[in-house]
């Protein structure tokens, strides 16, 4: 009697282990691909590097050379369960034509928002020489004390009274009153809805317009602060604009 006592607990942990493996397996199985792509525009138009010229709403006229940000903590919500792309950190460049998308397996679902940060969290800021998108090489890092660049714009306005009339926003700032990292989170409309299926390819498509840098909440303008190189109020206050730029322009499901 007592040898049947013990073998009843094995038998159904023996069972209930292969179940959850079953289980285990069948969830990974059971997974589509989602890509991610952003279009960088000024005012609805794809950005021109160098070649563009674009007028901010104080009628300053200005060229772009440089554009770049930082995208991290990608998290896709469904019915109140989240699921996060592990280390995803993704350094964003106009000028770099493979970056402006990223792709990563995501379990099939219905799903109803999308969230990121618009930045580096404070822990890699802090955490020594990264490699990857966060390497110091990408010229998005000042130093250990002042961390990552979370957003970088570079050009030219004759409103700027600087040497060769240079405009220079690099964004940074991790932490206290001058933090600039932006949690946005998205959700779908409902003819956008984002249906991951087994073995299927969707894509959601981010617009980021630049020209939200100079307005709302804070104006920016060129002949007064063409330059912002430090983490600061300044910088603050453009972090605060740029951080309406993104919207979501379209989903596709495959």
């Amino acid at each position: 009697m007592i040898t049947k006592l013990l073998i009843l607990p094995l038998f159904f942990a023996v069972t209930f282990t292969g179940n959850k493996q079953q289980n285990s397996m069948a969830a990974a199985d059971h997974s589509g691909t989602l890509k991610i792509t952003f279009i960088n525009t000024v005012k609805g138009e794809p950005i021109q590097l160098n070649t563009g010229n674009y007028t901010n709403p104080f009628a300053e006229v200005y060229s772009i050379s440089k554009f770049k940000y930082y995208i991290s903590d990608v998290t896709l919500s469904s019915s109140g369960i989240n699921f996060r792309q592990q280390e995803s950190y993704h350094l964003i460049d106009e000028n770099n034509s493979a970056s402006l998308s990223f792709s990563f397996s995501l379990t099939t679902n219905t799903y109803q928002s999308i969230s990121f940060l618009l930045g580096v969290d404070s822990i890699k800021n802090v955490s020594g020489a990264q490699t990857g998108d966060l390497d110091p090489l990408n010229d998005m890092f000042w130093t250990w004390n002042s961390g990552y660049i979370m957003a970088k714009m570079e050009g030219k306005s004759l409103q700027s009274k600087v040497v060769n009339n240079k405009v220079e926003f690099h964004i940074g700032g991790f932490s206290g009153t001058h933090n600039v990292l932006k949690k946005l989170q998205f959700n779908f409309s409902a003819n956008q809805i984002l249906q991951i299926k087994k073995d299927g390819l969707s894509e959601i498509i981010i617009q980021a317009d630049f020209d939200t840098w100079w307005q709302n909440p804070n104006d920016i303008r060129i002949a007064e602060t063409p330059i912002c190189s430090v983490p600061g109020a300044l910088a603050k206050k453009i972090a605060d604009n740029y951080s309406n730029m993104f919207t979501i322009k379209n989903v596709i499901n495959h």
